[in-house]
């Protein structure tokens, strides 16, 4: 299963049981390293190819690896959506504590480190990822200015 997770997270996408695709990129060679260690340590066996499709594979291939980063990207874009209206609803509540406001920020900690996450291993430079980025700065102009209501509001 920590196999499973680690190809997960590097964003290869699965072919058949067992079986992973990934572009060669050296982006990916420290999470392929980790999961090579993971099946020593669980006395699995390992076998990294290095393939060039002969036909229209290699389309097959990018294609699949390409919708798995657009489903990243989408769900991503729709929890900074969520994120933004969680923002508006605690300011439509006038809930202008710092509680609420560290709670937000950890949110949009979280929303930053998935970003560079996928980002990571978005090797297609996908225009889907400019999109997420302006809807992140989105997210942050937001809690900056929630932040700057919370400060308004609870500091003399």
């Amino acid at each position: 299963m920590a196999v499973w997770r680690e190809l997960r997270r590097i964003g290869a996408v699965p072919l058949s049981p067992g079986t992973w695709v990934l572009p060669s990129h050296p982006a990916f060679e420290e999470g392929l390293a980790r999961a090579e260690e993971l099946v020593a340590k669980g006395r699995g066996s390992w076998t990294l190819v290095d393939a060039a499709p002969r036909n229209l594979g290699a389309d097959t291939f990018r294609s699949a690896y390409e919708a798995a980063r657009l489903e990243e990207w989408a769900e991503f874009m729709a929890d900074c959506g969520k994120f933004e209206q969680e923002i508006a609803k605690e300011i439509s509540r006038e809930k202008f504590t710092f509680a609420e406001l560290e709670e937000e920020e950890q949110s949009l900690e979280r929303l930053r480190r998935w970003f560079r996450e996928l980002k990571s291993r978005d090797v297609l430079h996908l225009p889907q990822a400019g999109e997420a980025s302006d809807q992140l700065a989105g997210c942050t102009a937001a809690l900056e200015g929630y932040a700057a209501m919370v400060y308004d509001v609870t500091l003399p």
